[in-house]
């Protein structure tokens, strides 16, 4: 059996990373166009263009394993029932549910691979591609470090640690000088909330006054800083829920949780790192459907097309059910897991009645 099992993997892993490739690719070219779009705005260039789409390709990878597990597996089980070798091992005794494992197996192996991935590979490279672009892409005035970024204001030097969102910034240190170069102020805010009119509003202040020697310390509960960033230059500094790890989607959850906004956008992909290898092994189950009985007397053509519909519909499904769902204020736990469940109860469907 394992010789099986390794003949089975061994197609199946072939066929997915040939098949992988084509929508990355395509995907990326799209990308692209949209990128050039903001080619020649400050400093960014073709070449940060290119950089941009090539750091973020492996984010790509990860969206498009579940359709690609789906035609994998189709055209890897496909091949060997063109073949008889299906036959042949149902004929040597081993069932089609043996012959599911020997997919999962693989598939199990392609998703600890994506999880560890979309933790640890997948995010620096996505964050490392947005700082580039922001840097790029942002007023002159602002200055970009490993934590966060600096901002100058009249006789002021703002930090900003993070951005949470595109109306939310969390540890905020403002050094105020006078005309002779000397620090009169300084003025720590643990949160920041954006208004509509690009007003900062911090929370939670400790102010030093500094004269001479003579140093003075209060606290506020809240103070106007005024405008300088604005929301639309925000925006080109947030990184999106997708691109963090599943410890920087907790932060920030609980950092939006404090500032009473609304987190379930990063809630949901927080459950999405869970929902989406489990999608995965669910499209691979439902290939079987394509390839076990009467569908064997479908040609390899024909039986590829529908699986590309069928993945192509289930991907608008998945990326609609989010997004309508978001909207409607679904349970984002609920709310990951219904691709799951639908693809699952579509491939039971599917397996106990082939057509």
């Amino acid at each position: 059996m394992k010789i099986i099992d390794l003949y089975i993997g061994k197609n199946f892993l072939k066929f997915f990373l040939l098949i992988i490739i084509i929508p990355v690719i395509l995907f990326s070219f799209f990308q692209l166009l949209s990128e050039l779009d903001s080619v020649g705005k400050g400093s960014y260039t073709l070449q940060d263009a290119l950089l941009f789409i090539f750091l973020t390709s492996p984010k790509r990878f990860l969206d498009l394993a579940p359709i690609t597990s789906l035609l994998a597996a189709i055209a890897a089980l496909g091949r060997m029932a063109d073949r008889f070798e299906l036959v042949a091992m149902e004929a040597s005794g081993i069932s089609n549910p043996r012959i599911s494992l020997s997919v999962l197996g693989t598939c199990g192996l392609i998703m600890v691979a994506f999880i560890l991935s979309g933790e640890f590979i997948v995010p620096p490279m996505e964050q490392s591609a947005r700082l580039m672009r922001a840097k790029a892409l942002s007023s002159k005035g602002v200055t970009f470090t490993q934590k966060g970024f600096w901002a100058k204001r009249d006789d002021s030097f703002i930090h900003v640690t993070k951005l949470i969102g595109k109306s939310t910034a969390e540890g905020i240190d403002i050094f105020s000088f006078d005309g002779k170069g000397g620090l009169k102020n300084f003025l720590h805010a643990k949160t920041a909330s954006i208004s509509d009119r690009d007003m900062w509003i911090l929370h939670d202040v400790t102010e030093k006054l500094v004269s001479g020697m003579d140093i003075k310390t209060r606290t506020v509960k809240e103070l106007s800083l005024g405008p300088f960033l604005s929301r639309d230059q925000v925006t080109v500094l947030e990184l999106p829920p997708e691109s963090l790890s599943a410890k920087d989607l907790s932060d920030y959850i609980i950092a939006l949780e404090k500032s009473g906004q609304n987190a379930d956008s990063y809630r949901l992909a927080l459950w999405r790192k869970v929902s989406q290898p489990l999608s995965t092994g669910a499209m691979a189950i439902l290939a079987l459907g394509f390839v076990m009985g009467s569908t064997r007397k479908v040609g390899a053509g024909l039986r590829m097309t529908i699986g590309s519909f069928i993945g192509i519909a289930l991907y608008f499904f998945d990326q609609i059910t989010m997004h309508v769902g978001l909207l409607l204020g679904l349970r984002p736990c609920v709310l990951a897991f219904i691709p799951f469940l639908f693809i699952s109860t579509l491939a039971v469907i599917r397996l106990r009645s082939p057509a």
